[in-house]
């Protein structure tokens, strides 16, 4: 009796090694390609319980520091070409229109978003600067996802813009003002307000345990909800139903605006007032493309590889509990 005791405590403990981490709470350990860049984080790296962790690029962290030379120098270029745009409008008297009203709309948008994230992820690369305050994370996702809609909503009130420009051309000074274009884009922040307001308070009421490692450059909200210890199905939810709703949407609006735009041009009788018309699309499909495809694949690579994770993480340690159970004793 006393040596199977024995044999029984050793093997309570090797399974309990394995899954303890170093503060000595039980949790699922993932596998290695998955959880050692995270636990050389907060290994390294001091943490309490109003800050959380963000490791930059898990498993490049040895290269953080040649990645940001052309972070860096993107966040530069982006930050003198709005700046440039929106100098040239200001100052150039006949590009006071509608349409480059919304472009200097745009750049403001686009000097937001990256000045959310690039000063923190530089930090991240130069001084391994990666501790950053649950409120500090919080606001940064608040703005981000802002900004983020209110872009969204541009684009659409763009695609409008469009569609009188060529569908009924001869209405569009009166039909869209500088007056009217600025009012929209209020209406299209403010509504992005309302959307995200309620993400972000539903965050602050999560309460988050051990694991407080961020695997990102930024904070990213559904990133944010996987590290909790609580029930996240109302964030997750609340979350999927905004991005698909608000991107699905402004894309359906966006193809319809087009779709009559297509409509009208295969109308026009000569191929050189065909291809003057589409020439005109061309810019704002382009603008369209980079600003929804990074923002959807972003928020479903965290979503499901997060997922994916968590189910290697369960199926590794229940083969762990097998293996220690049935191996033969000694």
């Amino acid at each position: 009796m006393a040596q199977q005791e024995e044999e029984s405590d050793v093997i309570s403990e090797e399974v309990t090694g394995d899954v303890q981490d170093k503060t000595g709470t039980l949790s699922i350990s993932e596998p290695d390609w998955c959880l050692d860049p995270l636990m050389l984080a907060s290994n390294l790296t001091p943490s309490n319980s109003s800050t959380f962790i963000l490791n930059g690029i898990p498993g490049l962290e040895d290269a953080h520091i040649w990645i940001s030379i052309p972070f860096s120098m993107f966040y530069i270029i982006c930050l003198l070409g709005n700046s440039t745009v929106l100098f040239v409008v200001g100052k150039e008297q006949t590009l006071h229109k509608p349409m480059f009203l919304l472009l200097c709309m745009l750049a403001l948008t686009d000097i937001g978003q990256s000045t959310c994230i690039a000063p923190k992820a530089l930090s991240i690369f130069w001084f391994r600067s990666k501790v950053i305050t649950v409120d500090g994370c919080i606001t940064q996702i608040f703005f981000l996802y802002v900004l983020g809609v209110t872009q969204s909503a541009l684009l659409v009130i763009m695609a409008f813009d469009r569609y009188v420009a060529i569908c009924n051309p001869l209405r569009y000074a009166t039909i869209l003002t500088n007056t009217r274009i600025t009012n929209l884009g209020l209406v299209g922040f403010f509504i992005a307000v309302l959307l995200v307001l309620p993400m972000t308070l539903l965050l602050w009421r999560l309460p988050f345990c051990s694991n407080r490692v961020i695997p990102h450059t930024f904070c990213e909200h559904i990133a944010v909800v996987k590290i909790s210890c609580g029930d996240t199905t109302i964030n997750q939810m609340y979350s999927l139903v905004i991005t698909l709703g608000v991107i699905g949407l402004d894309l359906i609006l966006v193809g319809l605006s087009y779709g009559l735009i297509i409509r009208a041009v295969l109308r026009l009788s000569t191929k050189k007032a065909n291809r003057k018309a589409l020439s005109t699309c061309t810019p704002h499909i382009c603008v369209l493309l980079m600003s929804c495809t990074p923002f959807l694949f972003s928020t479903l690579t965290h979503r499901y590889c997060s997922t994916l994770c968590i189910i290697n993480a369960e199926q590794s340690q229940q083969a762990k509990f097998e293996w220690v159970a049935l191996r033969p004793h000694e």
